[in-house]
């Protein structure tokens, strides 16, 4: 590879992660580069931005040290690249693809840009079959199908790390295709507590022999922060679409991104939008998100579940706001039932996943599920208008009809929503028939009389009021 130099003096000025340099040569937008010091540090860092003086630097290293007298940038004429093999299973990272586990590096059968390729509009087919994450909430209410893009929107000191911990362990297709499924796992400005317990835990599960897990902490630098997920992804891409494999990208927290990307931008002074977020943030999580999908002729499916917490629990927030434009629905967690000890504290009804039609039915989890689901949503809003009038009026005032329904919002939020242990969608869906069984026959008007016959059998119809 051939390298370019700066000349001598180039470098003017520091601010945190950036390094500016007065131009002296042609250089591209997100070209590689190594930030050789006077202390003889060699630093990782890309090209940020170019105009016809200056040349900024996001350096991926700590800039504490760094000189401006002596130090010189190699430009290296193309983009950062990882370095992907068949050995990349059951091996841990840091932010920026280097090897943090102890073993030997990844023996290279190809070199990625850690920006993915183009992927045309007609190349890519519509994500379908189901893909089981042992969460009844998401299996039965909100199915995960592959090839889609599903956020999950938490709050501070929400569960999201040990529900996140517990897809990547469980998470599988049908059998046939167990062997074909991977994992790539990635935290972004995770404390350091949390990233042992990342690693501990899919070592302990044996999830990580399925998994490639990347590991971005909170003391690293925010440049480097930025490039978590693009390394996460091209994995991801390496696995999906030239081992075939059909992976699950979880990243955790996509919150800490958005930060890292507003203090690169405040650092190289850039116009602040909304709450102080750069203008291009909905573009940037864009080629992100937009790296999920399925390729025509290709076996393998990318499918994203991206975590963020939402400042101040806003679900109008920027981040969560714009994500929510981008993905194909969310499953959102709530503070009141995880006051209330129900885990995982999934807030069904405002939780959506818009590809579900193509992941289940008939061939894929079971023909009922649709009906199944669409009753458990309709009964389930009905108890939660039954809680609101029961506020008002007392439990007295409420009719025998909604009492029932107020009784089954109780079984279904401590019984169908919460669930110690990961749960196969058989079982999920045997605990919904179950729940429903607290209704009269003649208030479930999403199924049918077949439907009822089968799984429900007969049950006492209510008094006539």
């Amino acid at each position: 590879m051939f390298a370019r130099l700066t000349a001598e003096g180039a470098a003017n000025r520091v601010e945190g992660p950036l390094l500016f340099l007065r131009r002296t040569l042609d250089v591209g937008y997100n070209e590689a580069v190594e930030v050789e010091g006077s202390d003889g540090i060699v630093r990782l860092g890309r090209v940020a931005t170019v105009d016809d003086d200056t040349i900024v630097i996001e350096v991926l290293d700590d800039t504490a040290g760094l000189a401006l007298a002596g130090t010189r940038v190699r430009f290296f004429g193309e983009p950062l690249k990882f370095n992907v093999g068949y050995g990349i299973l059951d091996r841990v990272f840091n932010g920026v693809g280097e090897v943090i586990d102890g073993g030997p590096p990844i023996a290279a059968e190809k070199s990625m840009s850690i920006d993915g390729l183009p992927m045309k509009p007609v190349a890519r087919e519509a994500p379908k079959d189901f893909l089981e994450t042992g969460v009844s909430a998401i299996d039965l209410m909100n199915s995960l199908v592959r090839g889609q893009k599903l956020p999950l929107f938490s709050g501070g000191g929400l569960p999201h790390d040990q529900i996140a911990m517990s897809i990547a362990a469980n998470a599988r297709l049908p059998s046939a295709e167990a062997q074909e499924f991977a994992i790539v796992f990635a935290g972004i400005g995770v404390p350091h507590e949390s990233a042992e317990y990342f690693q501990r835990e899919m070592e302990r599960s044996g999830a990580l022999e399925r998994s490639v897990l990347f590991l971005n902490l909170a003391s690293d630098s925010s440049a480097q922060r930025l490039l978590t997920p693009r390394y996460a992804l091209t994995a991801a891409e390496y696995l999906a679409f030239h081992e075939g494999k059909h992976v699950l990208v979880i990243l955790t927290d996509m919150t800490n991104y958005c930060e890292a990307l507003r203090e690169v931008s405040a650092s190289r002074g850039e116009v602040p939008s909304r709450k102080g977020y750069p203008g291009y943030m909905y573009s940037d999580l864009a080629t992100l998100f937009e790296r999920a999908g399925r390729i025509k002729g290709m076996p393998g499916t990318l499918t994203q579940l991206p975590i963020l917490t939402m400042p101040n629990d806003d679900i109008g927030h920027p981040i969560p706001d714009l994500s929510g434009y981008i993905t194909e629905g969310q499953i959102v967690l709530d503070r009141d039932l995880h006051r209330r000890g129900i885990y995982p504290p999934v807030k069904v009804l405002p939780s959506l996943s818009r590809l579900m039609k193509d992941g289940i039915g008939e061939g894929m989890t079971h023909r009922d599920h649709p009906a199944l689901a669409a009753q458990l949503y309709a009964a389930y809003a009905r108890a939660q208008q039954a809680r609101i009038l029961a506020s008002v009026v007392g439990e007295d005032g409420l009719t025998e009809v909604d009492r029932q329904f107020l009784e089954f919002g109780s079984h279904f939020e401590s019984n169908i929503i919460a669930h110690a242990e990961p749960r196969p969608v058989e079982d999920s869906m045997a605990v919904g028939w179950e729940g429903l069984k607290h209704l009269p026959r003649n208030e479930l008007h999403r199924l049918s009389d077949a439907q009822i016959e089968q799984h429900l059998g007969h049950h006492d119809q209510p008094a006539e009021e």
